[in-house]
């Protein structure tokens, strides 16, 4: 004869007849299984559960207070317990889960207060038969979702998340994210007191990896669970104080207690946010956790898509940068580059400059910028600058002859990009040898005019009337403009990022470099370009920057003195 207690139809009968509702589930979130009750209070038939990914099966589940404490109850060591409302089904719930090895079981009731479709809000506009406690941290959620989505910096969007989280959730926060190495770094920190900031920094900079604190990051990265330390064992983060000024430091913050919790996006943990509370502020306790593990999911993604959006940006660099070769120094010239990106980390990938000698001893430069600011425009560019260059080394043309093929190969080749450009021939005849002249011979499609230094400090703007862009599939035939170049003069040839910065319109930037230059004039060809960019954009443009400069000299004079990078302005703050 079957013992009773072993019939799972049974089992199955006496589960079914009552009023909670229980679910069990794998370690993978699928559903094992759910009785009657439960598969009532979730709005589904138990077929549509069963195994089935709870997310799955349950998409409305997501970034409710209930997931929290789903996902937190899967990491506690002991039963947890929820008293909230799930706005889903329109009720009041009250949950308790506890892990048995790799399964999780919860069950589950309608709580008082239940709201029903049609109850009229309160007096303030809350639903009726949600607290306040509830009401809070619903807004406080909804504010971390939309503060966290305005923004593609990783460190702005770090910083938001420290404003978000101090002291709305601990007295001081950090946020630790892998590096594309591996190695994790402290990527943001905020404390409720601005005074012991600085107490704060001292600790974050000078501790020791690897110790007490770190193997707990360590642990969260791995496990993907958050890691909670009622009380701080002097003991735990005794190994990462190499200082007595570190341990002062520590002292001072007064660390209590503390909740790590993963960062975690796309199937990946790839950073952790602690919150840590001094001995004035009780421990978190398991809403408090719950919160945390919501607000560290809602910031994890738009920190990921920062994240991967920064290494797209930094692709586009290094691409762009490994184009941007050093310029040649011909006899009697002096030439001068700088390529800076923005500083804004949204448009990276346009502007080029170049420079080369042409078979017959010309000097050949160029300056352009492609539309668009990404990494497909940073390939866009590689393949004009290739294309200009490889036209213009071919056959000693003019520079609207140039334009002209590559205009022809662009359409050719299909390739759907605009960009503006102008190319500029410094030619010597043996007669203007004689004198020390030269002529400079240019033609621009749709680029900003070069400006001509005097040696007297004056500035001349040499424009002229404005031709089609580089790939707009234009039958108009370009042409040349030319001026005769003497010695002491400089020319400079530039990009919009230059004269469009901080707003300004094309006319108002273009005279404020021109004003800037006429200052400017009598310094070396070097410092002229570190002045500009320092005195213009001050290392923070809104749109990347490529500067070109030519110093015509007497005979004999050869070269630029300078020795750093040419392609390296100041560094850009990201």
């Amino acid at each position: 004869m079957r013992k009773a207690g072993t019939d799972p139809r049974l089992l199955a009968s006496v589960l079914d007849a009552l009023p909670d509702g229980v679910v069990s589930f794998d370690d993978e979130w699928t559903v094992r299984y759910v009785n009657r009750s439960g598969a009532r209070l979730l709005r589904r038939n138990r077929d549509e559960l069963v195994g089935r990914n709870i997310w799955i099966a349950l998409p409305e589940l997501a970034g409710t207070i209930f997931h929290s404490f789903l996902l937190h109850a899967r990491s506690a060591d002991d039963r947890v317990t929820w008293r909230g409302y799930y706005a889903p089904v329109a009720e009041w719930l009250e949950a308790t889960a506890v892990k048995d090895g790799d399964t999780l079981h919860m069950t589950f009731r309608a709580a008082a207060g239940t709201v029903r479709e049609g109850d009229p809000a309160d007096a303030d506009g809350h639903d009726a038969g949600v607290d306040e406690g509830d009401n809070s941290r619903l807004r406080f959620l909804a504010e971390v979702s939309d503060a966290m989505i305005g923004s593609l910096d990783t460190r702005e969007s770090v910083g938001r998340l420290m404003d978000l989280v101090v002291p709305r959730l601990c007295d001081w926060a950090t946020v630790t994210v892998l590096g594309y190495d591996g190695q994790p770094a402290d990527l943001g920190r905020a404390h409720a007191d601005p005074r012991l900031l600085a107490d704060l920094d001292t600790y974050l900079l000078e501790r020791t990896r690897r110790g007490g604190d770190d193997s707990l990051v360590t642990a969260a990265l791995i496990t993907g669970e958050p890691v909670h330390v009622d009380r701080i064992d002097p003991a735990m983060v005794e190994g990462s104080m190499p200082s007595e000024e570190v341990r002062s430091a520590w002292r001072r913050l007064d660390p209590a207690s503390f909740t790590m919790v993963p960062l975690r996006a796309r199937d990946e943990t790839f950073g952790v946010l602690s919150l840590v509370n001094s001995s004035a502020r009780p421990p978190h306790d398991e809403m408090d956790i719950a919160t945390a593990v919501e607000v560290a999911r809602r910031a994890a993604l738009s920190l990921d898509n920062a994240r991967l959006y920064g290494r797209q940006l930094q692709v586009a660099e290094t691409l762009q940068r490994s184009l941007l070769t050093p310029p040649p120094q011909p006899e009697h010239l002096q030439i001068a580059v700088r390529y800076q990106p923005a500083g804004t980390n949204m448009h990276v990938g346009g502007d080029w400059y170049d420079a080369f000698q042409q078979r017959d001893g010309a000097t050949l430069l160029v300056i352009g910028d492609v539309v668009g600011h990404n990494v497909d425009a940073a390939a866009a560019m590689g393949q004009i600058r290739s294309m200009v260059r490889g036209i213009a080394y071919d056959r000693q043309e003019s520079p609207a002859q140039i334009l002209g093929r590559v205009d022809e190969v662009m359409t050719g080749l299909r390739i759907g990009t605009l960009a503006t450009a102008l190319v500029a021939r410094i030619e010597q005849p043996a007669d203007q040898a004689a004198e020390g002249s030269r002529t400079l011979r240019w033609s621009s499609a749709g680029h900003l005019p070069p400006l001509l230094l005097h040696p007297d400090g004056s500035v001349e703007v040499l424009d002229s009337a404005p031709q089609i862009l580089l790939g707009a599939e234009s039958t108009v035939p370009r042409t040349d403009q030319e001026v005769l170049i003497g010695p002491g003069q400089t020319l400079v040839l530039y990009t919009d990022g230059l004269v469009e910065h901080g707003r300004a319109g094309i006319d108002e930037g273009t005279s404020r470099l021109v004003g800037l230059a006429g200052e400017l004039g009598d310094l070396g060809v070097d410092e002229f370009c570190d002045q500009v960019l320092e005195r213009i954009v001050r290392q923070r443009s809104d749109d990347d920057v490529a500067l070109l400069v030519v110093r015509f000299g007497p005979e004999g004079l050869r070269g630029s003195s300078a020795t750093s990078d040419p392609r390296e302005g100041p560094a850009p703050q990201r």
